[in-house]
């Protein structure tokens, strides 16, 4: 493991640090700053964070049952490869839901809503011409919330937020091309326009077009990182440690 985590405060007793732990290494994960096939260590981490291995093992299960780490017994901990049956299965939640919550926004939509919306893509601009990718993804997931919240559904939001590790794995990658970046920019200006327009079929057309595109992204990133990847729907169950 070669990068030292940011460890968080260690006022608490043990038993409560799992969930700090927990969110810091999916943070990691998710970000690819831990990247696919990467070997974990509980030892190592508890060193890092300045903890026992007891709270790190307890994230460890967490991170597993959630699909981010792979437990290979008597071999090791290994961060998992994105496994593409569950980046179609988290994509088929998201555009389900979020066509209708696009739909619904265009339809219920206010004009505190509408100004919200446009300050959000003004800073992803701003995110853009900084090059900070980082910020960039904040704001994009801010934006989708926020046509959560137009919509009358906010906690919808925490649905597909929870629901979607695997694809943001993918799109955190993606982020690494500035092109694509500027393409999704533009996509989410399409949505926008709509809902704002109060286009509900027009708003679900662009969100589904904008979300299809994570299929292009794992194109291009499996060009020059194949081993980031596995389909378990496709290969049989010994030959996924290979």
């Amino acid at each position: 493991m070669s990068r030292s985590p940011r460890g968080p405060g260690l006022t608490q007793r043990e038993p409560s640090l799992v969930p700090l732990l927990y969110r810091d290494l999916r943070e990691r994960i998710v970000s690819t700053t831990l990247h696919p096939g990467e070997a974990l260590s509980e030892t190592r981490l508890g060193e890092a964070y300045g903890v026992s291995r007891t709270p790190v093992r307890e994230a460890f299960k967490r991170l597993a049952d959630e699909g981010l780490l792979e437990v290979v017994p008597q071999v090791g901990t290994f961060v998992a490869r994105i496994d593409l049956r569950l980046v179609r299965d988290n994509h088929f939640v998201r555009e389900t839901l979020e066509c209708r919550i696009v739909e619904l926004a265009a339809a219920r939509i206010d004009e505190a809503g509408r100004a919200r919306i446009r300050d959000n893509l003004a800073r992803q601009r701003r995110a853009i011409a900084a090059h900070d990718a980082a910020a960039f993804f904040r704001v994009d997931e801010a934006l989708h919330e926020l046509f959560a919240d137009a919509a009358g559904h906010p906690s919808a939001w925490q649905v597909i937020h929870s629901a979607k590790a695997q694809l943001d794995r993918v799109r955190r990658l993606s982020l690494a091309s500035a092109p694509r970046t500027r393409l999704r920019m533009a996509e989410h200006r399409a949505i926008a326009d709509r809902v704002i327009a109060g286009d509900g079929a027009g708003a679900a057309e662009a969100m589904r077009a904008h979300l299809a595109t994570i299929f292009d992204a794992i194109a291009n990133i499996a060009t020059d990182a194949a081993h980031y990847f596995t389909d378990s729907a496709a290969e049989p169950p010994l030959a996924r440690r290979a």
